[in-house]
């Protein structure tokens, strides 16, 4: 039992966690002069472990996401979720979104493809949720830095989000919400082409390549303002601010959240540094949440496809859904860290 602990203790600091890397770095900065006592020094030295370390993290996972995704076209996937009924179809879409693109706004198109060949409506919406909020790639990268009980309980969060999500829109009837062009779209029953091996290598190959390109902005925004959190900003101020003092940090976490527009790589640095200067852990999720869920841009597209109702029930739901999470991880905190 102890040699177990003691291997998975390395694989969650020496592995996910990177720790080589970073004794590494404060030894190659020490020898070029940085002085790694000061702000600028300790700024410098997580800006650059952060970049590395997400960038190391994010190739990896994009590429063996991707190469599980390539046995999942939206068409096969399509045909996976219509074969299950009820709550369980719901369960199964949530869970297929964790294997599906990183962001709100490149789930949309695949929402809108499952809503017009048919499928229930709540079940689209319960892949919506969980696409961007929850996928393997956020698993590891919050098990590198919160630990694998904060990642496996923030994933089973998002999942429970998603399911009760879609099956309360499901149930309050809201299909006529949807506009009337998505829903007499005809739907091609294509077959998608069989891949072979080195197909699929070189498909996860581009899908690294072109995602890398997308999100590589955003990881350093958030590793800038990380670094910026991490050794420049008072831990007062946040723990005034988002700590225990305030009962409302969650809720302010959430709807900051909301209007900004990044993904699970960008805000995983932020949320990291807001944590370390004492922010509540729940609230620091919500805000994650909040980003990668209900971000701007993915709502305008949104509204181009269901009517204000349904738009604003959706995005209701979310946000109930993620301060309730934030105040459970709030109240359990001192049991998950």
């Amino acid at each position: 039992m102890g040699e177990a602990f003691t291997v998975l203790r390395f694989v969650e600091n020496q592995i996910l966690g990177m720790n080589w890397l970073n004794n590494l770095l404060s030894s190659l900065l020490t020898f070029l002069g940085v002085d790694l006592t000061n702000q600028w020094g300790k700024s410098l030295q997580f800006f650059i472990y952060d970049i590395i370390k997400i960038i190391l993290l994010l190739c990896i996972l994009i590429f063996v996401i991707s190469y599980i995704q390539s046995y999942f076209p939206p068409e096969r996937s399509r045909k996976i979720l219509g074969k299950f009924h009820g709550i369980v179809a719901n369960i199964v879409a949530a869970l297929l979104g964790t294997v599906t693109p990183f962001c709100s706004c490149s789930s949309i198109p695949l929402f809108i493809g499952f809503t017009s060949a048919g499928l229930p409506l709540g079940v689209t919406f319960s892949f919506l949720i969980s696409s961007p909020m929850v996928d393997l790639g956020s698993l590891i990268l919050l098990m590198s830095i919160f630990g694998p009980k904060v990642a496996a309980v923030y994933v089973l969060a998002g999942l429970i989000i998603a399911v009760a999500g879609g099956t309360l829109i499901e149930t309050m009837n809201m299909k006529k919400y949807v506009e009337n062009f998505i829903l007499s779209a005809s739907n091609v029953d294509i077959e998608s082409p069989n891949l072979t091996y080195k197909d699929r290598l070189v498909y996860s190959r581009d899908q690294v390549i072109s995602t890398f390109k997308k999100v590589f902005p955003y990881i350093l925004v958030g590793v800038g303002i990380g670094a910026l959190i991490h050794n420049w900003i008072p831990e007062e101020w946040i723990s005034n601010v988002l700590g225990k003092n305030n009962p409302l940090g969650v809720i302010l976490a959430t709807l900051v959240g909301v209007p900004i527009y990044a993904d699970i790589f960008g805000t995983i640095p932020i949320a990291e540094a807001l944590f370390a200067k004492g922010a509540q852990l729940g609230t620091v999720l919500s805000f994650m949440m909040a980003v990668t869920t209900l971000s701007l841009p993915s709502m305008v597209m949104l509204s181009k496809v269901i009517k204000p109702k349904l738009l604003t029930l959706f995005i209701s739901i979310c946000i109930f859904g993620i301060i309730v999470i934030g105040y459970l991880f709030n109240m359990f905190q001192t049991f998950i860290v």
